[in-house]
C-alpha cells in the first residue's frame, strides 16, 4: 500500500479543519447517512474546540485515494499551541500551507513555514477562502514567496506547487479562477493528486530495516490502557511482537505489543501488522513518554527528543483556600498534582513544577495554553486557586533578559490613533505598517510579554470589538525598566454573606460590579473594579435600615446597574500580585491574597 503522510499548517481560521472536513467527505470516509457528512468541524472534537472554534490538540486521520492511504495530521493555528506542532510535525515528509486570500501571512504562518523548512518537508502552498469578497490571491502569493526569500536555505524550498480554493465548498485548483462559482465542477481532485506526485512515499525507505517509531502522541483507552502513537520510521511491526522503549539514556524496558491500531477516516482500527511509513497506535508499553523510541530489542537505536519552545508565562495553582471552597469533587494538593502530572504526559509544552507548600508552578506558551488547562480541569470537577500570570525572566550572558511577542493589529483606519496611543503607553515598538483593502490598517509591533497582558481586551473595547489581535513569540532580549499598569484599583469586600441591592447601590457608584444580589460574598473578595486606581472598601452586604417614620421616597426601586461578567482569560489578564483567582466547576471568584483589611495594612506597612 502507498502512503503519504501531510500536515496541514496555518495561522488561526484560516481554514485547516474544515479543509481536512472535506477532504473526509469526498473521498467516502462516511457513509452518505453518516451524521459525520453532515457536520462542519468534524475534527475539532473537545468541548472548548467547539466552543472556540480553534484547534487546541493536533489529530491525525486518514483517506484513501485511489490505491494511496494518504495520512493526515492537523495542527493547531493558535501560537500558544505551537508545542502541538512542534511535536506532530515530524510524523509528515511534506505540509500544506494553508493561507487566507484576504488576511494573507499572519505571524503563525511565519512560524509553522519556518518549522516545516527546518524540518526539511516539501511545502505546497493551498490560497484559500478565494471566494471573499476582499480576496487578493495573487498578492498573498507574493507574500508567501518573500517569506520563503527570508528563510529558505536551499534553491529547492524556493520551488512550491500553488494550489487555489475554497476549502468549504470543497473546492481546489492549479489556476486561480477569474470569477469564482461555487456551483461549477471543481471538487479536490487538483489537491488530491498533487499530494500524491509531490510527496514521496513512506512506505518504501526502510520496510527491510529493524523496526522504530518515534513516541509522537499519547492517548488511552478504557480496555487496553495507554496507547502510543507515532510514525513508523523503518520496518514493520506485528501484533505479540516484543519491542523496546529506549531514550538518549538507553534502553528502558522491553514489552508484548497486545494491540496494533490505524486509523481509517475519524476510527481507530485494529490490525495485526502495521508496515514503514505508516502512523500507527500501539498499546501494551508501560511508562509512556512524548520524545521516546519504539524499537526492535536487538537495535534499541533512539531518534532525537523533539525541542519544543521554551514556556514564557507562569501561574502558581494550588487548592482553594476560599471561605465559599467544596464546590468542586477534587480539590486536595494531592489531587491537583495528579492531575497536573497527567496533563504533563502529553502537553510537552508545559513546565510543571512542585512549590513549597502545596502549590504548583505550572508554565506554558502563553495565557490561551494556561486558560485551556485551567478550564479543562474545572470541567472535570477540579476547583483550586490561580495567580497572577508573571512573566519568565532568564540571564542570557549575565543580563536579565525577558520574552518579546510580535504582535499583529489589525483594525480600521478611525481607530489607528486609539491603537498607537495604548501601544506607546505599553512601550511597544511599531516594525511595519500597510494599509488594507476595506479600509483597514495592519501594523506590526515588538512588545515586552508582561507589557502585552490585558492588551486584547482594552483594544477591543477601543475599536467596538472590530481589532483582530495576533502575537508570535520572538526571542529573549534585555528587561525593560518601565512597567505599566493594566487597571485601576479593587471594589473589597469588608463583610461576609449575601449582597444586598442597598450595599450594591451604594458600591456600584464607586466602581463597575461583579456580582449581583444574593450572590454570597467573603471579607476580602474582589466585587468589582474601581473607577480610580486605589483599591475602595465597600459593604455589599448592608441592607437598608428599617425605621417606624415614613420617608419621602420610601417604597421606591433600588436600581442596581447589570454586573460585568469577565471571562476566565480576562480575569487573567486583570489580575494584580496581591490578588487570586478563585476557581471553581460553578464559579469564577476574584480575591485579594490576604482577605483581612487588618492583614492588608499590616503587609502594605511592611512593604
Amino acid at each position: 500500500m502507498n502512503i503519504r503522510n501531510v500536515a496541514i499548517i496555518a495561522h488561526v481560521d484560516h481554514g485547516k479543519t474544515t479543509l481536512v472536513d472535506t477532504m473526509l467527505k469526498q473521498t467516502h470516509t462516511f457513509r452518505d447517512n453518516q451524521k459525520e457528512m453532515q457536520q462542519d468541524l468534524i475534527m475539532d472534537s473537545n468541548d472548548l474546540e467547539k466552543e472556540k472554534g480553534i484547534t487546541i490538540l493536533a489529530k491525525n486521520t486518514s483517506v484513501f485515494y485511489k490505491d494511496t492511504k494518504i495520512n493526515i495530521i492537523d495542527t493547531p493555528g493558535h501560537a500558544d499551541f505551537a508545542g502541538e506542532v512542534e511535536r506532530t510535525i515530524d510524523m509528515a515528509d511534506g505540509a500544506l500551507l494553508l493561507v487566507d486570500a484576504a488576511e494573507g501571512v499572519l505571524p503563525q504562518t511565519k512560524f509553522v513555514l519556518q518549522k516545516t523548512l527546518e524540518r526539511g518537508l516539501k511545502l505546497i502552498l493551498f490560497v484559500n477562502k478565494i471566494d471573499k469578497r476582499d480576496a487578493r490571491a495573487m498578492e498573498v502569493v507574493r507574500e508567501v514567496e518573500s517569506l520563503l526569500l527570508e528563510h529558505a536555505t536551499t534553491d529547492e524550498e524556493l520551488h512550491m506547487p500553488i494550489l487555489y480554493g475554497v476549502g468549504r465548498d470543497g473546492k481546489a485548483y492549479k489556476e486561480l479562477p477569474e470569477v469564482y462559482s461555487s456551483s461549477d465542477s471543481a471538487d479536490l481532485t487538483v489537491l488530491f493528486e498533487t499530494l500524491l506526485t509531490e510527496l514521496p512515499d513512506a512506505s518504501k525507505e526502510g520496510q527491510d530495516e529493524p523496526f522504530q517509531m518515534f513516541i509522537s502522541s499519547l492517548a488511552y483507552d478504557d480496555y487496553v490502557g495507554k496507547l502510543c502513537i507515532g510514525r513508523i520510521a523503518r520496518g514493520n511491526l506485528s501484533m505479540g511482537q516484543s519491542v523496546s522503549m529506549v531514550s538518549e539514556k538507553g534502553k528502558e524496558g522491553t514489552y508484548k505489543v497486545q494491540k496494533l491500531y490505524t486509523t481509517n477516516g475519524l476510527n481507530r482500527i485494529e490490525v495485526n501488522e502495521v508496515t514503514t511509513g505508516d502512523i500507527a497506535t500501539i498499546a501494551g508499553i508501560d511508562n509512556l513518554t512524548i520524545g521516546k523510541t519504539i524499537t526492535d530489542p536487538l537495535h534499541p537505536d533512539a531518534l532525537p527528543n523533539v525541542e519544543v519552545g521554551e514556556p514564557t508565562l507562569s501561574i502558581t495553582i494550588g487548592p482553594n483556600s476560599s471561605p465559599l471552597s467544596g464546590e468542586g469533587r477534587f480539590g486536595t494538593s494531592r489531587q491537583i498534582k495528579e492531575r497536573l502530572l497527567k496533563e504533563k504526559e502529553t502537553n510537552i509544552g508545559l513546565r510543571i513544577e512542585e512549590n513549597a507548600g502545596s502549590a504548583y508552578s505550572v508554565a506554558g506558551r502563553g495565557e490561551l495554553h494556561l486558560a485551556v488547562l485551567i478550564e479543562n480541569m474545572r470541567r472535570e470537577g477540579y476547583e483550586f486557586e490561580v495567580s497572577q500570570p508573571q512573566v519568565l525572566y532568564k540571564t542570557i550572558d549575565g543580563v536579565v533578559c525577558e520574552p518579546f511577542e510580535e504582535v499583529t493589529v489589525e483594525v480600521e483606519t478611525e481607530y489607528t490613533g486609539e491603537t498607537s496611543e495604548e501601544m506607546g503607553r505599553r512601550k511597544a515598538t511599531m516594525v511595519d505598517m500597510k494599509q488594507m483593502r476595506g479600509n483597514k490598517v495592519r501594523v506590526v509591533y515588538h512588545i515586552a510579554s508582561r507589557n502585552l497582558l490585558g492588551l486584547r481586551n482594552i483594544l477591543l473595547t477601543k475599536t467596538r470589538g472590530t481589532a483582530l489581535i495576533f502575537t508570535m513569540f520572538l526571542n529573549f532580549q534585555k528587561k525593560l525598566n518601565a512597567s505599566i499598569s493594566n487597571r485601576n484599583g479593587a471594589l473589597v469586600a469588608t463583610q461576609a454573606g449575601k449582597a444586598m441591592g442597598y450595599g450594591l447601590a451604594n458600591a456600584q457608584d464607586r466602581g463597575n460590579l461583579f456580582i449581583s444580589p444574593q450572590d454570597p460574598v467573603y471579607e476580602g473578595m474582589v466585587v468589582g473594579f474601581a473607577f480610580k486606581p486605589l483599591d475602595v472598601e465597600v459593604n455589599v452586604c448592608k441592607s437598608k435600615q428599617l425605621t417606624n417614620n415614613r420617608s419621602s421616597g420610601e417604597g421606591v426601586n433600588i436600581q442596581v446597574t447589570t454586573p460585568v461578567k469577565l471571562s476566565l482569560e480576562q480575569y487573567l489578564d486583570s489580575m494584580t500580585e496581591d490578588e487570586l483567582l478563585e476557581v471553581t466547576p460553578i464559579n469564577l471568584r476574584l480575591r485579594k491574597r490576604l482577605l483581612t483589611l487588618a492583614a492588608r495594612r499590616v503587609a502594605k506597612r511592611n512593604g
